[in-house]
C-alpha cells in the first residue's frame, strides 16, 4: 500500500499535559518548619521548589512554551521528588520534548515514568506515539502490546496499537483493533478509515470499499477518505467514479500534497 495512503502516528495527539489524577499534587507549598537540623530545612526547601516549579511547569505547557516546560520539568526531575511527582514530571518533560520534536529524548522520559509508575496509561500510550515518530516500529509495537496488557478495555490502547500493527505490515491485528474500536462506537469514522487499510493490505478491495463509504458517510469532508475510495474504485475499475472522487479531494481538501496527488490522479484517468 501507497505510504500516503496511510494515517500518520503524528496524527494521534499526545494526551493532555498535566495527568488528570495528579493535578491537585503540583500547587501546594510546605510551610517552612520550624527547625533548625539542616536536614529538614534542605528537605523543605526542595519541596517547595518542586512546588513553585510545577507551578510554572504547566503554565509553560497551558501556553506552549515548550523551552521553558521542559526546563522546569528537567530540575525537577533532578531533584528527583518521591511519587507521584516523580513520574508526574518526567510525564510532563516528555510533552514537553515531543513538542520540541524530540522524540527520542520524549521516549526516555515517557519511559522513565513509566518504570516510577508502571500504570502510568497516558505515558505509555504516548511512548507509542513517540516511538513511532522516530521511526522505531519494532519498540513501539513492544510498547503498544504492553500497553493493552494494561488496559485491555481502553479505546486509545486499540487504536494506537492498530496503527502501529499498520506500520509494521501486521494487517490482522489492525484490523482486530479497529473492528474493536467500531463494535463500540460504530461512528468513529478514522476507525472505518484505518480499517479500510487492513482491509487492502488482506487484499479484500470490496470490504475496503464499504468501509471507506461508511466513513465518508459519517464524515463528508473526510479528504484521506475520499482519496482512498478513488484508488479503490480505480483499482476496481470504476474509472468515472474515481475521477469524481479525485476531482472533490482536489477541490475541497486543505491538504496541499493530497490536493495535488488528487488532481495527478485525476489527470491520469484522462477525461470522460
Amino acid at each position: 500500500m501507497p505510504a500516503w495512503l496511510r494515517t500518520g502516528i503524528a496524527a494521534v495527539a499526545l494526551l493532555a499535559v498535566a495527568h488528570p489524577a495528579r493535578a491537585q499534587t503540583y500547587p501546594a507549598l510546605h510551610p517552612i518548619p520550624k527547625t533548625t537540623d539542616a536536614a529538614e530545612l534542605r528537605r523543605a526547601a526542595l519541596d517547595r521548589e518542586v512546588s513553585e516549579r510545577f507551578r510554572l511547569g504547566i503554565a509553560a505547557l497551558a501556553r506552549g512554551d515548550w523551552h521553558a516546560a521542559a526546563a522546569e520539568f528537567t530540575r525537577i526531575v533532578t531533584i528527583d521528588p518521591r511519587e507521584p511527582k516523580g513520574s508526574t514530571a518526567r510525564y510532563d518533560l516528555g510533552i514537553a520534548q515531543a513538542n520540541l520534536n524530540d522524540d527520542v529524548a520524549a521516549a526516555k522520559s515517557f519511559a522513565a515514568a513509566i518504570a516510577l509508575d508502571p500504570g502510568f496509561l497516558a505515558a505509555r500510550a504516548n511512548l507509542v506515539v513517540v516511538q513511532m515518530r522516530a521511526g522505531d516500529v519494532a519498540a513501539a509495537r513492544g510498547s503498544a502490546d504492553a500497553l493493552i496488557a494494561r488496559a485491555p478495555l481502553s479505546a486509545r490502547a486499540r487504536y494506537v496499537r492498530g496503527l502501529v500493527a499498520l506500520r509494521a505490515g501486521d494487517a490482522a491485528t489492525a484490523k482486530e483493533d479497529f473492528g474493536a474500536l467500531l463494535e463500540r462506537d460504530p461512528k468513529y469514522a478514522t476507525a472505518r478509515y484505518d480499517l479500510a487499510l487492513a482491509e487492502l493490505d488482506l487484499g479484500r478491495t470490496a470490504d475496503a470499499e464499504r468501509e471507506l463509504r461508511s466513513a465518508l458517510e459519517l464524515a463528508p469532508t473526510y479528504s484521506r477518505a475520499r482519496f482512498a475510495l478513488g484508488t479503490v474504485l480505480l483499482r476496481s475499475g470504476h474509472r468515472d467514479e474515481a475521477r469524481a472522487a479525485f476531482d472533490d479531494v482536489a477541490r475541497t481538501s486543505q491538504d496541499l500534497t493530497l490536493r495535488n496527488l488528487a488532481s495527478s490522479m485525476r489527470e491520469a484517468i484522462g477525461p470522460r
